[in-house]
């Protein structure tokens, strides 16, 4: 039985900075024989099928094939169709009528618990808030996130410290669940 899965590459195509063509992605992800590879966007997103089930070796196999190829690291999340439409689902904000650039998810390699986040003082922030969810944040950023002051302090390492992180504006992750729908 396959799978559909959805790798999430953190940082590439930024600024010039980390280049994979889309193409090379999906030649990558062919050769090392997922099926029915496609690829979202400039900024990282890949579907793929695998009949593997383990997600952190789909991710670490990917990041040593894009090293290997491309000659820097790259952070990289896999996540299954069902994780993709449990998350979107699971959304404590209401998307409908929002912009994508209003509502972001980060995705986490490892549960983050609200202890980690305590220190931020949500009250400081308002009228972003973020929420945790499993193995990502909600964030919610009315003004959009690049003038977020709490998208920034997200971003500190201490926060996230070990894990890794990759985000996804809101519009990104309603096309991935859709270019995994249908499928296991």
């Amino acid at each position: 039985m396959t799978t559909t899965y959805a790798a999430l590459l953190r940082g590439i195509n930024v600024g010039g900075h980390k280049r994979v063509p889309m193409a090379d992605l999906r030649t990558l992800l062919t050769g090392l024989g997922h099926g029915d590879v496609r690829t979202y966007l400039q900024s990282g997103n890949a579907v793929f099928t695998s009949s593997a089930d383990d997600e952190e070796e789909l991710a670490a196999g990917l990041e040593r094939a894009v090293e290997e190829r491309f000659g820097f690291s790259v952070d990289c999340l896999v996540r299954g169709g069902p994780y993709l439409r449990a998350v979107a689902g699971a959304c404590p904000f209401p998307a409908v009528g929002l912009e994508g650039r209003q509502l972001h998810l980060t995705f986490l390699s490892e549960q983050v618990t609200p202890e980690r986040l305590a220190a931020l003082a949500p009250e400081t922030y308002r009228p972003d808030e973020v929420r945790i969810g499993d193995r990502v944040l909600y964030l919610y950023t009315p003004g959009g996130v690049g003038r977020s002051k709490l998208a920034e302090a997200l971003n500190r390492p201490a926060l996230v410290k070990g894990a890794t992180a990759t985000s996804r504006n809101w519009n990104t992750v309603v096309k991935l669940v859709e270019l995994t729908r249908g499928r296991p």
